[in-house]
């Protein structure tokens, strides 16, 4: 949530509320429902750390409001985060884990841990899909359906090589790999 909150306050200063509003319409059903709590903790974090300053602007018969602006510390930090790739190979991947280990000390039968996790990806596949069938048409919010759906169907790919070479290991008396 942090740099989200700083990439929307670069245009210029807001309160909470309308950085909540802002997230909200700019992920459309994409996005959870963001807790206006989560944003305001968010935002005093990022004034302790000293990426964003808040001002008190006195409202017409309501408590005053805070409304954030970024200093230059925020500008700096958000800017290096927009241009920094993320990473995107899992090589420390719990599933696997716990089928090596179920491979190499018999603790459970390789084959059910991978139809127990082929049938969670197809799970997980399906949510994707009815989200987006019921989707307002957000082109940002399709966008991120169709890579998680894309992911999901590398992840059973995975499963299927998983399957053919780890299930044949154990059947051939072979050593798991380590």
């Amino acid at each position: 949530m942090r740099f989200p909150l700083l990439a929307l306050l670069v245009n210029g200063p807001a309160h909470g509320y309308d950085l909540k509003r802002r997230l909200e319409e700019g992920f459309g059903s994409a996005l959870p429902p963001v807790n206006a709590g989560q944003i305001y903790t968010t935002l005093a974090r990022l004034e302790r750390d000293g990426l964003v300053e808040a001002e008190r602007v006195a409202q017409n018969g309501r408590p005053n409001k805070r409304v954030y602006e970024l200093t230059a510390d925020g500008r700096d930090a958000v800017a290096g985060w927009v241009v920094e790739p993320t990473a995107g190979t899992r090589l420390k991947d719990e599933f696997f884990t716990k089928l090596v280990v179920a491979v190499a000390t018999g603790l459970a039968d390789p084959r059910e841990l991978i139809d127990r996790q082929r049938a969670e990806y197809l799970r997980a596949l399906r949510g994707v899909e009815d989200l987006a069938r019921r989707d307002n048409g957000s082109a940002t919010a399709a966008l991120l359906y169709e890579g998680a759906a894309l992911h999901l169907e590398a992840d059973l790919k995975w499963l299927a090589l998983c399957e053919r070479r780890m299930t044949r290991e154990v059947t051939d008396g072979d050593r798991a790999p380590s």
